[in-house]
Formats: structure tokens, C-alpha cells, sequence
């Protein structure tokens, strides 16, 4: 399976545009044929383009220099110089290029978004370009300019309208295999998810989502502990975060829990908590549920609602994932017309 690579630094630079020629008309019975020297090319440029079938950057991982082709020099008789080939960088949708400050340069978020992230060199003028009734027979040209070169910094930020987080082993990845196609490894024991995943839910009658299965977050993941702050960056652009607890392994905490995932998201960028959420209880199938279950219920009171699954069984995942649909139509206006009866019981009619 091919690495999951989410940023990359690479160095970039666009062509030099070509001289420009000194060159005078030589032909029989042409007498005093005047400059004819043709103008460089420019130089190619470096350009970024969205491709909807790169997933990762590992290609930047293993290759760190690009570099475009320069233009051709003028030659005699106006011929002008070729302009140089650019350089394409086919980079996956959802990247984010930024300089060595952090700025950004460009957020490629789209398929087919390109940006020219280098810009080529202009070329020089010949000495034809130079002619005037004072200098008939110029002797000088430009010389063609230097592309422009920089170090950036690539950045993929997955798209998906729903992100999961939650603890290690909170269940994360077996949701995801129930609501989706998406097979991510599944084991007992923490940090089994080592790279993000996505799926697509499908609710039937052209109604479905982007789902992300963020790894596990633990305390400290803003400042480098765990795999959260390899991954937080996946969060930025999901428009609902389920908050995944474990409410029914023995000693789990989902309070707790809960106060952890809040604190690291607002340390990383405080405004992931004002994003539409529904916190969920997993694993209603143990004994202990029930308990954590309420002691949840009741540190959230009544103004939030907590919904009760158990991602192994399948239970109770419908009504999660309508509700994550009727968060995503509230702020991108999709259709969620249902009939009554299917709107109580989390499923169209």
C-alpha cells in the first residue's frame, strides 16, 4: 500500500528567459539589410495543478527540485526564441502551498485548480527591436531574465464535510467501515489508525457525504504528542465534527474524554469549536454503557442532545448520520426534504 505523505517541502524554479540576438540581414544584392536579431523566449513556469487522481504527496516526498525549462535564445533573420516548457506539479485536491513564512500562496481546493507558483523569465529583446531613424544599426540586446525560484511548502488538508474525533480505540475506524466502502485497519489496541481516512456515506436518492476518520487525538496532540498534530490540519476544512466517546469499556471516562478533545481542538485553532458538532456514545453494547451513558447526559444537560451507537452492532448509526446530514443542508443549503415518518426514524421514506 503506497505511503499516506501530507506535506512536503520542495524547492521550485521557473525557466530563464532567453537572450535576445545581435544580427544583421547578409543576403546577395541586399545591401545595408539593417538588424534583424530575434527576441528570446520566455522561460516556463512552475505550476500547481489539482489532480483528482493524486491522493497523496508522496511524490514530493522522494524528489525535492523542480525545475522548469528556459527559454531559447533570438536568432537571426527575427527569428524569435522558443519559449520554455513548463513545469507541472500534479498535486492532490485539497492542497495548501504556502512560502517559508507559512503565508499562503494558494489553496488548491478544487480539481482542475492551477496556480503558477514560478513565474518564468521574460526574454530579451533583439537588436531589431532597437532600430530608429538615429540608430540604424544597433549592436545591443537584452539579456534574457532569471525565473523567478523558492523554497514552498505543500500541505494536504482532506475535504470532507464530517470529521470523526475521538480518543484512541474509541471506534473511530469501525464506524467508518460500517457507513462507507472504506476498509481502515481495525484492532484493539491504541493508535491502530496511522493515517487519515476517508468514505462516502450514501443515504439513497442522491443524498450522501464525505466522511474523515481523523487519528486518534490524545492530550498534548497540539503540541506534538501522539498522532493528532500530524493530522489536526484534516479538521480545518470538515463542516461537522462527530465527537466519538467511548461510553462503555471499562474505567472509560467520556466526560473526560469529551474535555480532551475540546481542549486540544481550541488549542490548535479555537474556531474548530464553533463548528456544528454531535457528540456520540459508542460501544452501547457493554455492560457499563448505560453508566457512562448518563453520566454523559447529564454533564451536557438538556440544551445537547447524545446520541447512543454501537459502531460494532450497528446500531443507531442511521439517526447519527441523517443528523450529520441536516447539520451539512444547514449550512450549505442541501436538500433534506423528508416525509415525516422518515425524519423520526433517521431514515427517508
Amino acid at each position: 500500500m503506497p505511503k499516506f505523505v501530507d506535506q512536503a517541502r520542495i524547492y521550485v524554479r521557473a525557466g530563464d528567459g532567453g537572450n535576445g540576438c545581435v544580427s544583421f540581414r547578409r543576403e546577395w544584392r541586399v545591401p545595408r539589410g539593417g538588424p534583424d536579431g530575434g527576441d528570446g523566449g520566455h522561460g516556463g513556469d512552475v505550476i500547481a495543478v489539482a489532480d483528482p487522481q493524486v491522493h497523496t504527496l508522496l511524490d514530493f516526498h522522494y524528489r525535492q527540485h523542480f525545475v522548469a525549462q528556459r527559454g531559447g535564445h533570438g536568432m537571426g533573420k527575427g527569428m524569435r526564441g522558443r519559449d520554455g516548457a513548463d513545469c507541472v506539479l500534479r498535486v492532490p485536491v485539497g492542497t495548501v502551498i504556502l512560502d517559508e513564512g507559512g503565508s499562503v500562496i494558494a489553496d488548491l481546493n478544487r480539481p482542475g485548480h492551477r496556480v503558477v507558483i514560478a513565474r518564468g523569465g521574460r526574454g530579451g529583446r533583439g537588436n531589431a527591436r532597437f532600430a530608429t531613424s538615429t540608430n540604424q544599426a544597433p549592436r545591443r540586446a537584452e539579456k534574457g531574465a532569471p525565473g523567478e525560484e523558492r523554497w514552498v511548502r505543500l500541505e494536504l488538508r482532506l475535504i470532507a464535510d464530517a470529521g470523526l474525533v475521538g480518543l484512541p480505540n474509541a471506534g473511530k475506524s469501525t464506524l467508518l467501515s460500517r457507513v462507507s466502502a472504506a476498509r481502515p485497519k481495525i484492532a484493539d489496541y491504541p493508535f491502530t489508525t496511522l493515517e487519515p481516512h476517508l468514505g462516502t456515506v450514501d443515504l439513497g436518492e442522491g443524498r450522501s457525504f464525505v466522511i474523515a476518520d481523523i487519528p486518534g487525538l490524545i492530550e498534548g496532540a497540539h503540541r506534538g504528542r501522539g498522532l493528532g498534530s500530524e493530522f489536526l490540519r484534516h479538521i480545518k476544512r470538515t463542516k461537522v465534527l462527530v465527537y466519538l466517546l467511548d461510553v462503555g469499556s471499562p474505567g472509560a471516562d467520556p466526560v473526560k474524554a469529551l474535555g480532551i478533545l475540546e481542549e486540544e481542538l481550541a488549542r490548535y485553532d479555537p474556531e474548530l469549536l464553533s463548528r456544528p458538532r454531535l457528540v456520540v456514545g459508542n460501544k452501547t453494547d457493554l455492560p457499563d454503557a448505560a453508566e457512562g451513558l448518563g453520566r454523559l447526559r447529564q454533564y451536557l444537560g438538556d440544551g445537547e442532545r447524545v446520541f447512543a451507537i454501537s459502531a460494532l452492532r450497528g446500531e443507531g448509526i442511521r439517526e447519527v448520520l441523517w443528523e450529520i446530514w441536516r447539520l451539512l443542508a444547514q449550512n450549505s443549503g442541501r436538500n433534506t426534504q423528508m416525509s415525516a415518518e422518515g425524519n423520526a426514524h433517521g431514515d427517508p421514506s
